[in-house]
């Protein structure tokens, strides 16, 4: 048995009309209350939180080589998950965007790499739920393998 340090934060974002879920590559919530077509990766608007507002101890985690992100996204009783990885290169400074990438590629909005899921994989249930305008509520959990002994 191990003792696992698990840091998280749980948040609302809220559901928009022109939300499409169709980025191949990438999966974004943003403080913005607003969203055109173009933004295709967005799920979420009116974000209660950014990267650089994350919890200190859940960002330490999160920007640490080894870490594993998962973000549950959950809309009108439906629930999807995404599994990523963390990275040292991240400085989750941004204020506005928080994205998780299929890629490795790092920005200051990236929260998680190498993600199991883009927008185009999200349930297409949760989809239609953000669609009409339901809220969004996004648990982002981290932990490193080396607490598991890996």
């Amino acid at each position: 048995m191990f003792d696992v340090n698990i840091r998280g934060v749980v948040f609302r974002a809220r559901g928009h009309t022109n939300i499409r879920a169709t980025h191949r590559s990438t999966m974004e919530v943003t403080t913005e209350d607003y969203l055109t077509p173009r933004g295709d990766c967005i799920v979420g608007v009116s974000a209660e939180i950014s990267p650089a507002r994350l919890p200190r101890e859940l960002k330490e985690v999160i920007s640490s080589d080894g870490s594993i992100v998962v973000a549950v996204l959950c809309s009108s009783g439906l629930c999807d998950s995404v599994v990523g990885r963390g990275s040292s290169r991240m400085t989750l400074s941004d204020d506005r965007r928080m994205v998780f990438r299929r890629s490795s590629y790092v920005g200051p909005e990236t929260v998680m790499v190498s993600a199991s899921k883009a927008a185009v994989d999200l349930s297409r249930d949760i989809v239609k739920a953000l669609k009409s305008g339901n809220d969004l509520v996004v648990v982002l959990l981290a932990f490193k393998l080396e607490s598991l002994g890996f």
